[in-house]
């Protein structure tokens, strides 16, 4: 076994392991003692959309197993390249009067959403921007100054979401800086920060990060991405502890996806698994419908379904909120189950 990639990143500093995060899958499949047969991978999709995930990932996935819920959450496939009606870039409606000035998009009342950056340290087949047009979005240190003179001249801003991309790519002195700057907009009471680095870098939850991202006049929610019990092992655990410790108030929102997470088992161990980290199941979201993720759909008959058992089979603090984000609508939907 080619054992390269999962362990050459142990002790790596966080930097180090983002950098490494972008492989072949020829690497990836080498890592986790896969035949290139046993998967249908596509050249093409990777080519669209790279190939991206961290050491500290691969290592929680299932060596030779290639229907592994982890691996298919990244690996291109050639089914990404089927066109599928219904399917669109745009999704959920962020480009045009949703995207006001470069880096912000405003959809929802109460709640402005700065893109920190259009870069991750895992690259999920699923995700709703990635097809964003990050070139247009791309502000950094100097561009600031006009996406949050936004958030300034509208007093109806109560939260400010830091996403991308990942927000938790930036240095903890970007971040610091930034957070600074949204703190001393008075009618700003909260900041929600998105991020799955936690979960598939767990490194990255560092003094100097959670420093940046707390302010004695700012309540701070971080909401993290885990679909699966597996990407909760014991070094995330730690991550989360230390996200605690800070004062942060940590939820979860996962996407339902076929072959990965679609089943009741599923479900109940993830949502027992969160808790046990320390972290509250928030939202479990229908498949985004962007270009090239069809193969991840679940029907909604059958969503409806296995949330009505996981509604009999959990406490009702373990039970996410099922939800559609829908282009135009006011607020993500509830299902009405």
């Amino acid at each position: 076994m080619n054992s390269q990639i999962p362990m050459q990143q142990l002790g790596a500093d966080w930097r180090t392991q983002l950098r490494d995060a972008q492989i072949s899958v020829a690497e990836l499949l080498a890592a986790l003692d896969l035949a290139p047969g046993s998967v249908d991978v596509s050249a093409a999709a990777q080519e669209a959309f790279a190939l991206r995930v961290p050491a500290a990932f691969i290592r929680r996935m299932r060596r030779g197993d290639p229907e592994d819920p982890l691996l298919l959450q990244v690996l291109p496939q050639r089914r990404e390249m089927q066109q599928a009606p219904g399917y669109h870039r745009d999704p959920v409606g962020e480009t045009g009067a949703a995207n006001p000035r470069p880096g912000v998009v405003h959809k929802y009342h109460g709640r402005a959403l700065l893109i920190v950056t259009g870069s991750c340290a895992v690259n999920c087949r699923y995700c709703f921007r990635r097809h964003f047009p990050y070139h247009d979005n791309r502000v950094g240190r100097a561009g600031w100054r006009e996406a949050l003179a936004h958030v300034r001249d509208d007093s109806s801003i109560s939260e400010v979401i830091l996403s991308g991309g990942d927000p938790l790519v930036a240095g903890s002195r970007q971040l610091h800086e930034l957070v600074d700057e949204i703190a001393a907009i008075e009618h700003v009471r909260r900041l929600r920060v998105h991020s799955r680095l936690p979960v598939v870098l767990p490194d990255r939850v560092t003094r100097s990060l959670t420093g940046a991202l707390t302010r004695p006049d700012l309540t701070t929610v971080m909401v993290l991405h885990a679909n699966h019990a597996r990407e909760i092992d014991a070094d995330v655990t730690r991550a989360v502890a230390a996200l605690r410790e800070a004062g942060m108030q940590l939820l979860n929102q996962a996407v339902l996806l076929a072959g990965i997470n679609d089943t009741l088992q599923a479900q109940v161990a993830l949502s027992e698994s969160l808790l046990s980290a320390g972290v509250l199941p928030y939202y479990l979201h229908l498949l985004d419908r962007v270009q090239g993720a069809a193969h991840f759909e679940v029907p909604e008959q059958e969503a409806r379904a296995l949330y009505r058992s996981m509604r009999a089979s959990m406490p009702g603090y373990l039970l996410p909120r099922m939800v559609r984000e829908t282009a135009g609508a006011e607020a993500k939907i509830g299902l009405d189950i």
